[in-house]
C-alpha cells in the first residue's frame, strides 16, 4: 500500500470511530430517556441496565453508522483541504476519485458488514430487549418509603412512616395495615420506630419494630357483624418475616419473543412471512370475489325466470325489454331480491375487510422492513459520496462546520425517510418507492458534489464568495463614479 493511502486511511479511521461512538451515545441516551420511568425504582442490578443499553445500541446501527460516515467523511477531507494536503496531492497528479479510492474500499467493507449486522445482530438484539423489558415490567417496585405517604407496592399490605433517617435506615412512626387474612379481618400495627428491608435473596421482607402495639380484627364465619372481636397486643420488640414476590427479577426464556414481529426477523424470515401473508390476503380476496359474483351479482331465481326457447348472449339482452316481460309482482320480488343481495354483499365485504386488515397491515410492515434491511448499506455509501466531496469543497476541519453540514443533510434524509416509511407501512405507496425515496432524492446531490469536487469547484468556499463580492463591489463603485463624471 502506498504511503499516501496510509495517510488518508489513518486520517479517516480516527474521526470515523470517534464520531460513531459519539452518535451512538446520543442515540442511546434517547433510548434511556424513553424507558427511564420503567427502570427507576425497581432496584435493578447494574448489569441488567448495561445489558439493556448494549442491545439497544445494537439496534441503532442503522441510524448511527450513516451519520458517523457522513460526519467523518466531511471532517477528514475538510482537514486535508484546510492543511493544503489535498492541494498537494492534486499537484502531484492525483485526481479526487483517486484520492478517495482507499476510503471507498473501506466503505464497501463497512457496507457489507452493516448488512450482516442489521440482518443478524439487530433482530437478535430486539428479541433480547423485548425479553428484558418484559421481565423488568413484571418486577415490583423497590421498597422506597416516603414520609407521610402510604407505600402500596405490596399485596394486602399498606405501610406508612412519619420520618426516615437515611444514614442509619431507622424509621419513626410506623403504621402497617395487613389485610391478608382470608376471613376478611385486618391487623393494624403501630410502632414508635423500626427497620424494614428486603432479605439478601429479595424473597422476604424483614420487619423489626420497637415499642408498639397491634390490633387484630377477628371475624366469625357466620353472622360476622355480631361475632367480630378485637384483640390487642403490646410489644417492645417484634420481628416479622413476610414472604414477598416480584422484587427479585426473574429472567424469562429468550425464545418467548422469538419472531415476535418484523423487528425480530432477518431478511430470509421476512421473505417467508411476506409470501405467507400475501398468499393469505390473495386467498381472502379470491374467496370474496367468488362469493360476490355467485351469490350477489349473478344470482338466479326460477320464480322470476322468463320462459324462452332461445338462449342469447348476455350482451344482446335489453334490460328494459326483459323487465317488461315479467309481472308487477315479479318486479317487486326482483327489487326486493336485489336489495337483499346488495345488503348482504356489503356486509360480507365489510366483514372480510376487517378480517384481512390485520394481515394487510402486517404485510406492509414486513415489506417495509425487508427493504429497510437493504437500504442501510446503500445509505452508508451514499453518505460517503456526499460527505467526501463536500469536505473537499468546504476545506474546513474540526467539529464546527462539518457538524452543521452533516446534521443538515442527515435531517433531510431522516425526514424524507420517515415520510416514505409512513406511506409504505400505511399502504399508500408500495414498499419499493416508499423505503428508497430518501436514497433517490439524495443521489443527485452525491453526483453533483462529486462532480464539483473533481473539478475543484468553489461552491462552498467562503473566501471565494468574499472575493467575488469584493470584485462586484469594486465594479459597482467604478460604474457609479463613471456615471457621476460631468
Amino acid at each position: 500500500m502506498k504511503t499516501i493511502y496510509k495517510l488518508i486511511l489513518k486520517s479517516y479511521l480516527g474521526p470515523m470511530i470517534l464520531t460513531f461512538f459519539i452518535v451512538m451515545f446520543i442515540l442511546m441516551m434517547n433510548f434511556l430517556f424513553r424507558y427511564i420511568d420503567e427502570l427507576v425504582g425497581k432496584g435493578l442490578n447494574f448489569g441488567v441496565i448495561v445489558e439493556l443499553l448494549f442491545y439497544a445500541s445494537a439496534t441503532m446501527i442503522s441510524m448511527g453508522l450513516p451519520l458517523a460516515t457522513l460526519l467523518a467523511s466531511i471532517m477528514t477531507m475538510g482537514n486535508l483541504g484546510e492543511n493544503n494536503e489535498l492541494l498537494a496531492m492534486k499537484c502531484a497528479g492525483m485526481s479526487f476519485p483517486k484520492i478517495v479510492a482507499p476510503l471507498a474500499v473501506v466503505m464497501v467493507f463497512f457496507s457489507v458488514a452493516s448488512f450482516f449486522a442489521v440482518n443478524n445482530l439487530v433482530p437478535y438484539s430486539w428479541q433480547k430487549i423485548y425479553t428484558l423489558l418484559y421481565d423488568i415490567r413484571r418486577q415490583s417496585q423497590a421498597l422506597e418509603f416516603k414520609e407521610g405517604i402510604f407505600f402500596t407496592g405490596l399485596p394486602d399490605m399498606s405501610i406508612r412512616i412519619d420520618k426516615k433517617h437515611e444514614e442509619s435506615g431507622l424509621m419513626e412512626g410506623i403504621l402497617i395495615y395487613d389485610t391478608s387474612d382470608q376471613a376478611g379481618g385486618m391487623m393494624t400495627t403501630l410502632a414508635d420506630s423500626g427497620y424494614i428491608r428486603l432479605s439478601d435473596d429479595r424473597n422476604y421482607m424483614l420487619i423489626t419494630l420497637y415499642h408498639g402495639e397491634s390490633y387484630e380484627e377477628n371475624r366469625g364465619a357466620r353472622n360476622w357483624i355480631d361475632n367480630t372481636s378485637m384483640s390487642q397486643r403490646v410489644f417492645d420488640v417484634q420481628n416479622i418475616v413476610q414472604p414477598v414476590e416480584g422484587f427479585n427479577m426473574e429472567r424469562s426464556n429468550d425464545s418467548m419473543f422469538l419472531n415476535a414481529n418484523q423487528q425480530t426477523k432477518n431478511i430470509r424470515e421476512l421473505s417467508h412471512d411476506i409470501d405467507s401473508l400475501q398468499h393469505r390476503v390473495d386467498s381472502v380476496v379470491r374467496r370474496l370475489n367468488n362469493n360476490f359474483l355467485s351469490n350477489s351479482l349473478f344470482t338466479y331465481n326460477k320464480n322470476l325466470a322468463v320462459d324462452t326457447a332461445v338462449w342469447v348472449p348476455v350482451g344482446t339482452i335489453d334490460l328494459m325489454d326483459s323487465i317488461a316481460l315479467i309481472t308487477p309482482d315479479q318486479r317487486m320480488e326482483l327489487i326486493r331480491m336485489a336489495y337483499t343481495n346488495s345488503t348482504a354483499a356489503r356486509s360480507n365485504i365489510n366483514w372480510s375487510e376487517l378480517d384481512t386488515k390485520k394481515d394487510v397491515t402486517e404485510l406492509y410492515k414486513y415489506q417495509a422492513n425487508w427493504h429497510q434491511t437493504l437500504a442501510l448499506p446503500v445509505s452508508i455509501m451514499l453518505f460517503f459520496l456526499i460527505g467526501a466531496p463536500l469536505g473537499a469543497i468546504i476545506r474546513k476541519g474540526g467539529l464546527g462546520m462539518p457538524i452543521v453540514v452533516s446534521v443538515a443533510f442527515f435531517v433531510i434524509y431522516y425526514v424524507i425517510n420517515l415520510f416514505g416509511t409512513k406511506l409504505a407501512k400505511e399502504g399508500t405507496w408500495s414498499a419499493l418507492p416508499g423505503m428508497w425515496l430518501s436514497t433517490f432524492v439524495l443521489i443527485p446531490f452525491a453526483v453533483f458534489l462529486t462532480y464539483k469536487a473533481t473539478n475543484d469547484s468553489n461552491l462552498l468556499n467562503g473566501d471565494w464568495y468574499y472575493h467575488q463580492f469584493q470584485r462586484l463591489k469594486t465594479f459597482i463603485t467604478t460604474l457609479v463614479k463613471k456615471f457621476r463624471k460631468p
